[in-house]
């Protein structure tokens, strides 16, 4: 049953998290922006199921290649993300298209590492993939509130790789 709880909570963050992303929305560079993945974090570390424990070499690799895989997703979701500054001086950001691809590729890389495991019989629980998708979410949210002190109270924008420069839309909730 924990299994499918952490199933569960996974796929409910991810939702609210991508979700979110996608719509402009302030950054707050004061805020505790390392709290959401430090809990993700702290419950699958808690778990056991993180490494096979009758293939622990192969387990440890596969664990070492997914978390560089979801450290190079935040990145790259961060870095293709927009962000600019308004009038106001409150910093927005909002996910591109290429940041749609960057989750693409992660996924892809990341179910191609699993199936690898599987083939070799490595067995890994769902409490790796919340430690993944933990440091994605710690890695990006680093990188937004390294860029948006950046900017500064400036009315300049920070465009992402592939985005055209245009007028700022903001969506209200």
């Amino acid at each position: 049953m924990p299994g499918l709880v952490n199933a569960l909570v996974m796929v409910a963050v991810v939702a609210v998290v991508l979700v979110r992303q996608f719509r402009a929305r302030p950054i707050s560079t004061d805020r505790r922006w390392w709290l959401l993945p430090g809990i993700l974090m702290v419950v699958a570390l808690r778990q056991p199921g993180a490494f096979d424990v009758h293939h622990r070499a192969a387990s440890a690799v596969i664990l070492t290649a997914e978390l560089l895989i979801s450290l190079a997703t935040g990145a790259g979701w961060a870095w293709t993300s927009r962000i600019w500054t308004e009038p106001d001086g409150v910093v927005w950001t909002r996910s591109t298209k290429a940041s749609i691809a960057v989750w693409a590729v992660g996924i892809a890389a990341r179910i191609g590492i699993l199936a690898l495991g599987t083939t070799f019989g490595v067995h890994q629980d769902s409490s790796a993939l919340m430690l993944g998708f933990a440091g994605t979410l710690l890695v990006r949210a680093g990188i937004m509130v390294w860029r948006a002190r950046s900017l500064g109270s400036s009315s300049s924008s920070a465009a992402a790789y592939g985005d055209a420069t245009r007028s700022a839309w903001k969506e209200h909730v």
